[in-house]
């Protein structure tokens, strides 16, 4: 019996399998990555019938050895006939409403053609086939005239008689008949949007897997695994079942709902607490000063601490303004504009590093915070203070020390919002947070690998209480960023928002929370032995390569093997570095371009050199972005970050098999070792970064 795979019992000495249409389709189905995964679905290649497709309902796709000689026009035929047979299992094989396959198979087949390669593209300009020639001219094709389309039928000979496409299949297209990567790169911004070249989005990622790249890059974005990418593409098939069967918008609440629900699981969050998932980090922000504006009288002022390591649009959304010229509904707006409905604020920022770029000590930093939280209690403003718990460069302040110091402030109006979008906590962390009344802003998309922008706020009871009960509405501008089902549904204020749903963050927190899934799978003395024994090499490596100077060299090392419990917020995991070449640290612009070449196959500028150079040239090696930083009082420079990720572990665990958990640690600490000598590689060419 099959089990999840697509060709079975094919591989006999036939002609089919000469060696030259062996190759045709090793080099087709090495891409099928990014094509679902359907049970007892053969694919039937045929060079008797060479010009042949055919789709048999359940059974099979039938493609002849013309296709195969153009891999890519191949992918795309058998991208259309998976995806077809995807949603005629999704309707129960009912013959009388095959209208909505064809019209789903090409709509998905469509999308997935924008997504190729420029140079894949380009392999499809002289063709002449039908399905080709349709989606070259798509933009002027209806639904009515695509039912016409006696070609598509012809592709699995089921007449559609009726040509009827039902009403209620119209959100269910809209909304679930695009390939899951483009779904995973929807209903966020225009940074989520792939280049056509490398497919990389500006966090330097793909929305689906990049096994070939070495990624340590947690601490920025990391490209969806494998794991996760085909569960979420699981879970697009099922959704697509339970919408035909008890209709879209009961699917998807629930579905909604059970992603919440499995978020408290794994965190081990109280019932009561309110989750409301986000497009990005910074729409959390957002979110936080549109809730505050709503639940006080007073006037506001946000107290943001690291103000110079949180995310860029973090102060313009806290002030109620817009951060991109488009928002995740994709609406176009202007970058730095007041959002309607908003009330002026005011915003104290704290920065971790004073104006020549040294970084302020724990006291400096709380002594900082708290005048500027005990001067505004004077003035009777109410107060939002951002404690940063894990910073891009792996900071955290206000001390626990200073947080009990404001006890002693009197008739203090506060709400303390916890920045820990980096997620390097352990659940205790995120319940305790909670238990002391303050909010919790995450994202699955740093420490755990899901994709960018999976925000979350985490409401505890209570905050959702007195939310509850206000009759104050959301401002008005929120309408061009967030949907009513995005938010509780027991909260009056929200009822003003936008009809429909966000599946882009439905799906990639589905990706994220898989992910948390399997790393909480690890037994835990396996996992916190694992995350020492990774990151003692990462910053050993770090500190031994004469031409990287760590930024983190004069901290005081917490000793964790002293701790009663181990605890991953009290272990350095982001490791940032300057890059030294003749002992000066590269410029900005310099550490920017060292960062791309790092993510490239950058063989071809090596030709005639030893193999072991083209090798390490060619490798893509995927590490945390550069952040602005300065070197001694004068040089603005910056850093660049290896980091550990929650797949260093997850990765790791396989079979049960505690020997092959630390060996495959090892074979990703030989993998920082590549790195580290890529970047002396095109330190030794500088000519590369011109």
């Amino acid at each position: 019996m099959t089990n999840n795979i697509l060709i079975e019992d094919q591989y006999k000495r036939t002609s089919l399998f000469e060696k030259e249409n062996v190759n045709y389709l090793v080099h087709v189905l090495k891409r099928f990555n990014t094509v679902p995964k359907i049970n007892n679905i053969n694919i039937i290649t045929s060079t008797s019938v060479p010009n042949v497709f055919k789709i048999v309902p359940n059974e099979s796709i039938i493609i002849g050895a013309l296709y195969l000689k153009n891999p890519v026009l191949a992918l795309v035929y058998l991208r259309y006939g998976i995806e077809w047979q995807l949603w005629y299992k999704a309707l129960e094989r009912k013959n009388e409403d095959i209208a909505l396959c064809d019209v789903a198979a090409f709509e998905v087949t469509r999308i997935f053609y924008k997504l190729l390669r420029k140079e894949d593209k380009e392999k499809l300009e002289g063709v002449n086939y039908v399905l080709i020639n349709l989606i070259k001219d798509s933009e002027d094709l209806s639904v009515k005239s695509l039912l016409n389309q006696k070609e598509l039928q012809a592709f699995h000979g089921i007449n559609n008689v009726n040509k009827v496409f039902k009403d209620t299949w119209k959100p269910i297209i809209e909304n679930l008949a695009k390939p899951t990567e483009y779904l995973l790169m929807a209903g966020g911004d225009l940074r989520l949007n792939i280049d056509e070249v490398e497919l990389l989005n500006k966090y330097g990622c793909r929305p689906f897997p990049r096994p070939d790249a070495f990624t340590f890059a947690s601490s920025t974005a990391t490209s969806v695994s494998n794991f996760a990418f085909d569960k979420t593409d699981k879970a697009r098939s099922i959704l697509i079942k339970n919408s035909l069967k008890h209709g879209f918008k009961q699917s998807t609440i629930e579905f909604s709902e059970l992603l919440k629900q499995n978020l408290r699981k794994i965190f081990g969050i109280n019932e009561a607490c309110e989750i409301i998932f986000s497009p990005s980090g910074t729409d959390s922000s957002l979110q936080v000063a549109a809730i505050t504006q709503i639940i006080t009288n007073k006037e506001i002022t946000h107290v943001l601490v690291a103000s110079d390591e949180t995310g860029s649009g973090v102060p313009a959304a806290l002030k109620g303004c817009h951060f991109e010229n488009n928002t995740a509904l994709n609406y176009p707006i202007t970058k730095g504009d007041k959002l309607e409905g908003f009330r002026d604020v005011d915003l104290i920022k704290v920065p971790f590093r004073d104006e020549n770029g040294q970084l302020k000590t724990t006291d400096q930093l709380d002594d900082e915070v708290f005048k500027a939280i005990s001067e505004t209690n004077k003035l009777g403003k109410h107060i939002v203070l951002h404690v940063m718990d894990h910073s891009k460069l792996g900071y955290q302040s206000p001390s626990e020390k200073m947080m009990k110091n404001l006890d002693t402030l009197k008739d203090l109006s506060i709400q303390v919002i916890i920045d820990a979008a980096q997620l390097r906590l352990d659940p205790t962390d995120v319940q305790c947070y909670l238990d002391n009344g303050y909010i919790v802003s995450i994202t699955g998309s740093k420490y755990f690998t899901g994709p960018p922008y999976s925000g979350a706020l985490i409401f505890p009871k209570n905050v959702t209480k007195t939310i509850v009960s206000t009759k104050k509405m959301l401002p008005e501008g929120l309408t061009k960023y967030y949907n009513y089902s995005d938010w509780p549904t027991s909260w009056v204020c929200s009822t003003g928002l936008s009809d429909g749903f966000n599946y882009g963050s439905y799906m990639r927190w589905n990706a994220a929370i898989v992910e948390m899934d399997r790393y909480f799978k690890t037994p835990i003395l396996y996992r916190n032995m694992g995350i020492e024994m990774f990151c003692n090499f990462v910053e050993d490596s770090i500190k031994e390569a004469v031409f990287l100077e760590p930024v983190y060299a004069n901290e005081i090392r917490t000793n964790t093997y002293n701790d009663k419990e181990f605890g991953i917020r009290n272990i350095r995991t982001i490791f940032p570095f300057f890059i030294l070449k003749d002992n000066e640290a590269l410029p900005i612009n310099q550490v920017k371009k060292l960062y791309t070449l790092l993510n490239s196959d950058l063989s071809a500028k090596f030709e005639g050199a030893p193999l072991e150079i083209i090798r390490l040239a060619g490798q893509k090696c995927h590490i945390g972005q550069a952040v602005s930083v300065k070197y001694g009082n004068n040089l603005q420079s910056a850093v660049l970050r290896i980091s550990l990720g929650a797949r260093v572990i997850s990765e790791s665990w396989v079979n049960r098999d505690i020997s092959l958990f630390f060996r495959n640690i090892e074979t990703q600490m030989d993998q920082i070792t590549v790195i580290i000598k890529k970047i002396e590689l095109i330190l030794a060419h500088s000519e590369l970064m011109n």
